[in-house]
């Protein structure tokens, strides 16, 4: 049995920022941009994994979620604490640069960790954490 990751959701609260910064900040490609019941998805990935994506979707369409739940999902995005995702690279301090220059959040610069990679952390303008890692060799 193959099993494969197509998709992961994230949230965000102003498609336009959440547009700039994976198209334009992370250079990912925008696979769909649709509009419905008032309400903004976007789905990118990077070029050279077409069936990988991430959906950009409105914390409010869950229509099993309350008010209060709504509430304090935009008080956790708020605090960043809500979200994230982990990438990988093979450069992840010419990442963090083109990153840093797009004005990005940083969390944490660049490290070797004691666990074989080298990290770097930044906060999308949803306040999602986007950790991107380079496995050591």
């Amino acid at each position: 049995m193959d099993i494969s990751i197509q998709a992961s959701f994230l949230p965000h609260d102003d498609p336009d920022a959440a547009l700039t910064f994976y198209r334009d900040v992370l250079g990912f490609e925008v696979r769909e941009d649709a509009a419905y019941d008032g309400m903004r998805w976007i789905t990118v990935g990077p070029a050279n994994q077409p069936g990988t994506s991430i959906v950009l979707q409105p914390p409010a369409a869950d229509p099993g979620i309350t008010d209060d739940e709504r509430r304090t999902i935009a008080e956790m995005m708020a605090k960043g604490t809500y979200a994230g995702i982990l990438l990988t690279t093979d450069d992840v301090d010419g990442v963090f640069e083109r990153l840093q220059a797009g004005d990005a959040e940083v969390v944490q610069e660049p490290i070797d960790q004691p666990f074989g990679v080298r990290d770097c952390a930044f906060r999308d303008p949803a306040g999602n954490m986007v950790r991107i890692q380079q496995h050591h060799p």
